[in-house]
């Protein structure tokens, strides 16, 4: 596997600021829900995506109530502690305690994520004391370097 750098994934993340939000979608520039902005980057950084994407609902998280997003991450990525993740890693949160892990993010710089919402664009955020508290796990993409 070629050596990634984590610049070279939070580059690849502000490439995607202003792509309008749409569910399901992952095209720069285009549309993108949070875990299409994962996606996109991927493809920019690695090439094709490691498994195909199944159709999901809005609420396919609490639908089903397992961590099928965290499980996903675990396939292809090494999980680091929350608190200790570094740029370039990715973040995934959950809305409330008890539910299944279903927003994604990828660190930018400490304390800052780039990550795409219902009803806005891909944008860049701050890991306030709400995020924090939200924040469920993290995993850094194969083979990072800094």
């Amino acid at each position: 596997m070629a050596v990634i750098t984590r610049d070279a994934l939070v580059d690849a993340a502000l490439g995607w600021l202003g792509t309008p939000y749409r569910h399901q979608a992952s095209l720069k520039g285009v549309g993108a829900d949070c875990l299409g902005l994962v996606r996109g980057v991927w493809r920019e950084v690695y090439g094709d995506e490691p498994e195909p994407m199944p159709a999901y609902t809005p609420d396919w998280a609490e639908a089903r109530g397992n961590e099928s997003l965290r499980d996903a991450a675990a396939r292809h990525m090494t999980s680091v502690d929350p608190v200790a993740a570094l740029p370039g890693d990715l973040l995934l949160f959950r809305w409330r305690e008890g539910l299944p892990a279903k927003h994604a993010a990828i660190l930018a710089v400490p304390g800052r994520f780039i990550h795409a919402h219902d009803g806005a664009a891909v944008a860049m955020a701050s890991l306030t004391p709400w995020w924090a508290r939200r924040l469920a796990f993290a995993f850094s993409f194969p083979g990072v370097t800094f």
